[in-house]
């Protein structure tokens, strides 16, 4: 039976809650990239069953930063989702911060081992370095989601290099989670 996967593409096109911006790109636009590339490559396998949060890039996601977070998390629980999988990107204040982190709600949990394997993939195939599994009880689709969930933060939008790759190679990210994926199912 198909793993069902719930691609949540963090951010909305316009406010509210549309990120993280830096170096000339916008969370918002690289999380609905990467998303569209991970579904584009899940869809193809017979594995996996998977959906997006934002099917468009002008998919709009509720009215406000709460009912935007509510949305995404009654999408994946419609779905019947096994995975809710959100995609974002990290930003500092210091540019020179980089890497690639999970997010969970406990890191010694289902979702923290599938991050750990994302997180393996991922920065494998990109090169940025693993930032590891962070727990994160309070982040309101980590905490609302009944099934396991794990962020994903790419890379960091403030960083130079980091936003280069996601702007430049987006496949590479897609890539590297299906790949953690895998790994973590043993497909």
């Amino acid at each position: 039976m198909a793993i069902r996967v719930y691609i949540d593409q963090g951010h909305n096109p316009v406010s509210p809650n549309t990120g993280a911006e830096g170096n000339g790109i916008t969370e918002q636009e690289v999380t609905y990239e990467v998303g569209r590339l991970l579904y584009e490559r899940m869809s193809r396998d017979p594995n996996y069953a998977v959906r997006l949060s934002r099917p468009t890039p002008e998919t709009q996601l509720g009215t406000s930063n709460a009912t935007s977070l509510q949305a995404r998390v009654d999408g994946a629980i419609d779905f019947g989702a096994d995975l809710f999988l959100s995609i974002h990107t990290n930003a500092s204040l210091d540019s020179s911060a980089s890497g690639s982190e999970a997010l969970v709600y406990a890191v010694n949990s289902t979702a923290g081992r599938i991050g750990e394997s994302i997180l393996r993939s991922m920065t494998a195939l990109t090169g940025l370095r693993n930032r590891g599994v962070i727990a994160r009880p309070g982040l309101y689709v980590l905490r609302k989601t009944p099934m396991p969930a794990v962020l994903v933060e790419l890379g960091f939008i403030s960083n130079p290099g980091d936003a280069a790759l996601m702007r430049d190679d987006p496949g590479l990210f897609a890539e590297g989670i299906y790949r953690g994926l895998n790994a973590y199912y043993g497909f």
